[in-house]
């Protein structure tokens, strides 16, 4: 299925992501670099917070109160599933790590220029293909600028 490429402005909007080892904290890292107000929630972070807040516990019901965005990349199927529950009776958008059939929106590949921004999504059957593309638009971005 392919996916409306959607551009939100995440100044200020609170991003919850539920896990803090890689695959979190890479997302984490990436919805801050977009102005979003993150918490991480998890036990243990494999690698140092990018920004935001850090609590450092198991999820819990509740935590996505006030949430525009929620992240699950537990590492645990069952509490990705308790947050997806909370994420869809809160209308929180969502996306899930371990099943991008699940997700409200997916994380693409960010490519950065002076005053552009692009992403890069596939559908999933090959990462190489989509990490060969992002390389090659950020190579065209860099010339812009």
């Amino acid at each position: 299925m392919s996916r409306f490429p959607l551009f939100i402005d995440l100044a200020g909007r609170r991003a919850v992501v539920v896990g803090g080892g890689a695959v979190g904290l890479r997302r984490a890292a990436v919805l801050a670099r977009f102005g979003a107000q993150v918490t991480v929630i998890s036990p243990a972070l494999s690698g140092p917070l990018p920004e935001g807040t850090y609590l450092p516990r198991p999820y819990q019901a509740g935590d996505l109160a006030g949430a525009f965005l929620a992240v699950a990349a537990a590492g645990d199927s069952a509490v990705n599933t308790a947050v997806e529950e909370e994420a869809r009776r809160l209308g929180v958008l969502f996306n899930r790590a371990d099943d991008r059939r699940r997700c409200d929106f997916f994380f693409p590949a960010v490519c950065l220029g002076e005053g552009l921004v692009a992403g890069v999504a596939g559908d999933g059957s090959d990462h190489r293909k989509t990490a060969e593309a992002a390389r090659r638009i950020r190579l065209v971005l860099e010339e812009l600028s």
